[in-house]
């Protein structure tokens, strides 16, 4: 009797998961590849937010140390979404989108921070409200490590150089 009642709990375990995310028959496991876009945005700002405090470490992406564009990219990478490795990449990649269509889970791009010229920056958008929106990032300043900013302070504001839509 246990083996059933063990198998209906598993089952309905599995037909709500799905409902989230998809169900692969081929290794018959759930992905982490959705179908609904914001499910998709919600746990690729999850996974980026379990990274909070992780230290900056130039050139690096890894969970033992991540540069911007190193933090951004493996993000991405963990749902299987190509972007570029080095926030120059970033450029000319993607859709710019307009502030007022920001969305959780677009990339931010900035100016670097000495050089105003060349893209030198990016992040992931946390929170989505135009140009005041939060993003979370590997930051090189003070803090050294991963946090979220707001996109609204001078510090930023003035570096912006677009967005995004990589989803």
């Amino acid at each position: 009797m246990k083996l059933f009642t063990v198998s209906i709990a598993l089952f309905a375990t599995l037909s709500f998961s799905c409902t989230e995310k998809e169900f692969n028959p081929e290794n018959n496991r759930i992905t982490k590849t959705v179908t609904a876009d914001g499910v998709k945005r919600r746990e690729i700002l999850e996974f980026a937010k379990d990274h909070l405090g992780i230290p900056y470490k130039y050139g690096s992406s890894s969970p033992k140390g991540f540069d911007c564009s190193g933090f951004v990219n493996y993000v991405f990478k963990n749902f299987n979404i190509d972007v570029p490795r080095s926030s120059s990449g970033f450029a000319n990649f993607g859709e710019t989108i307009k502030p007022d269509d920001f969305k959780v889970g677009d990339v931010l791009v900035f100016y670097g921070y000495r050089d105003r010229k060349s893209v030198g920056h990016v992040g992931i958008i946390s929170e989505a409200n135009g140009m005041q929106s939060k993003f979370i990032h590997a930051s090189s300043g003070k803090e050294m490590a991963v946090i979220i900013s707001d996109l609204g302070s001078k510090q930023y504001t003035g570096r912006f150089y677009k967005c995004v839509r990589v989803l």
